[in-house]
């Protein structure tokens, strides 16, 4: 027998809950050997059908859904059964539960977290906001910021930045070169919104530097990788945000996502703070 499992991953709608959920299924085995097929848009029996007669030709089948119609899912679950494929609903125990606590039934609408309603333009306007703010452009109207990171170069200021645009904060980021560097806006009133200073090693730093300068092909900014000079300037920039008392978070070794839910924690207590 194939020791090679076979995922199959069939959503009704883009797939991204299913993506994101399997991701971190497979982040808890990894002794595992497994090819993924994904199946988007899958919203009638006969697009199932196809899809299990497929699944039943390999070994080690193993299916992950996200289906909100109730009868296709039954379908699903059903045939799946006859064929002896292991199947699981990643959505269908959690969405009844919940209807049963709220006391209301559910829409079964496939693609509803993607409705166009304002969270949605506010997310839009976010990302939009957070663009046209990266790396210290349009620091006039700073204060019209959910949150504003500062940080050192490559301290992952823009793709966090970006990360939390999508879940829908206005998000600034401001290179610190040294304290002259910070806005004079930012200077008078520290507090006025949510700042967040990143850091990071400054082994760690030199390396990623390093890695960038061979990137872009530049070799004559010598002191932008100096173990010596990044050394002070991770200093600096801890003594700075000690200094106007900004919370830091040392993104050494973190994921972007890691890095954004430690800033969105920060942020929920300044806004009670406020």
């Amino acid at each position: 027998m194939s020791s090679t499992y076979q995922i199959y991953l069939i959503s009704d709608s883009t797939g991204e809950t299913l993506d994101r959920v399997f991701l971190a299924i497979k982040a808890q085995f990894r002794n595992i050997n497994y090819n993924v097929k994904s199946y988007f848009f899958t919203r009638t029996e006969n697009q199932v059908i196809k899809i299990l007669d497929e699944a039943n030709k390999n070994e080690n089948a193993i299916i992950l859904y996200t289906i909100v119609d109730n009868n296709l899912a039954k379908f699903l679950g059903n045939i799946s059964a006859e064929k002896k494929i292991p199947c699981f609903s990643v959505l269908g125990n959690l969405i009844h539960n919940f209807s049963k606590l709220l006391n209301q039934k559910a829409s079964h609408i496939p693609s509803g977290q993607h409705e166009l309603n304002k969270e949605y333009y506010e997310r839009i306007e976010a990302i939009q906001f957070t663009m046209n703010h990266d790396d210290g452009n349009n620091i006039k109207d700073l204060n019209k910021s959910d949150l504003i990171l500062l940080g050192v170069s490559r301290t992952t200021k823009t793709p966090t930045s970006i990360y939390l645009a999508n879940k829908g904060f206005r998000t600034s980021n401001v290179p610190l070169v040294n304290e002259n560097s910070i806005p004079e806006i930012l200077k008078k009133n520290p507090k006025m919104v949510c700042v967040i200073g990143l850091v990071v090693e400054p082994e760690r730093l030199a390396d990623i530097r390093k890695n960038r300068m061979v990137t872009i092909k530049e070799r004559e900014n010598i002191n932008y990788t100096n173990i010596q000079k990044i050394k002070e300037e991770v200093e600096s920039s801890k003594k700075t945000f000690l200094k106007y008392k900004w919370p830091t978070i040392d993104v050494t070794r973190k994921s972007v996502e890691e890095v954004a839910a430690s800033i969105i924690k920060i942020y929920q207590i300044y806004k009670t703070n406020v």
